[in-house]
């Protein structure tokens, strides 16, 4: 289903995240998490795209068979780094040819073995190129759907980690609005009040788009270390930091705060009449789970 669709038939999209596995072990374990939240009826899912394309074949393959073997939405992401136009378009030819509505286009980051790499070579210098990219060959008549893919990029309410200037961050985001983009997905946030900043900043720049939040539960301390990493510079609240603190040692205890920050942080989402609120799930479906059981959200239809 094209995004416009998916956004205009629920006023609150609720949507999941997967990465592809590297093993055979790895993507049955996977299945059996995506049987378990299918039932949850998600909005959509997308599915991650390794640094500079390490995962390419493993990801249009997950994409593939979400797409073939479940009642889910597939949204794969695409990203800039260490691909030429030819790349792109053979990508974007063979979504197209399977059937698959949206694209999430995103700038990417170079393979770790690859130090130093030159991203000078690179057809597409930022997000905003590759969006462009994509409404052209949109506008080439190669998918099915008169309307081509739709577009998500994506969106930081804590900054984005390469561009400490905040007006600057918000110019680039525009560019990638004005290239095409029809939404946003945000990075994960753990104050709400982050979000809700940026919406507004949003929406002085001129950036009138959906705006999907991005939510991460904590589930464990070395996660949440992990999570710094991951999301270059993540902010953790003092509460939040307290409260997983007083667990000490205590893995279950953290896993239970952890959950019910998110489920909090949810709650408060719909309330504010966020667009979208997409879940990080790391491949686990059990903090999901929780979150829809606590908040009366299974069993939704999209």
């Amino acid at each position: 289903m094209h995004v416009h669709d998916i956004l205009d038939s629920s006023e609150t999209t609720l949507s999941f995240e997967f990465f592809p596995p590297k093993t055979e072990k790895g993507a049955d374990a996977l299945f059996e998490t995506i049987r378990q939240l299918e039932p949850l009826r998600p909005s959509f899912v997308s599915v991650t795209y390794g640094a500079g394309g390490s995962t390419r074949e493993l990801t249009h393959d997950l994409v593939v068979r979400i797409k073939n073997e479940t009642t889910l939405d597939p949204i794969p992401h695409l990203t800039c780094v260490c691909h030429d136009e030819a790349d792109i378009r053979a990508i974007l030819r063979r979504y197209a040819a399977a059937g698959v509505s949206n694209i999430l286009a995103l700038g990417g980051d170079p393979p770790r073995d690859l130090s130093g790499y030159d991203r000078a070579a690179d057809r597409f210098q930022h997000a905003a190129d590759l969006v462009a990219f994509v409404r052209e060959f949109n506008g080439s008549g190669a998918h099915a759907d008169a309307r081509g893919f739709g577009i998500g990029v994506a969106g930081f309410p804590e900054g984005h980690p390469a561009t400490p200037n905040r007006l600057l961050e918000m110019d680039h985001l525009k560019a990638k609005v004005d290239a095409g983009a029809d939404y946003i997905v945000t990075q994960l946030f753990f104050d709400n009040r982050d979000f809700y900043d940026f919406r507004e900043r949003c929406e002085l720049a001129g950036i009138h788009v959906p705006i999907v939040a991005g939510i991460m539960p904590v589930t464990s301390a070395g996660g949440m270390r992990r999570m710094a990493e991951l999301a270059a510079g993540a902010r953790f609240p003092a509460a939040l930091m307290r409260a997983v603190a007083r667990c000490r040692d205590d893995a279950e205890a953290v896993q239970r705060v952890g959950i019910h920050w998110a489920t909090e942080q949810c709650r408060d989402l719909l309330d504010n009449k966020v667009a979208g609120i997409h879940f990080y799930t790391l491949n686990k479906s059990d903090a999901t789970r929780q979150i829809y059981q606590t908040l009366g959200l299974a069993g939704r239809a999209t």
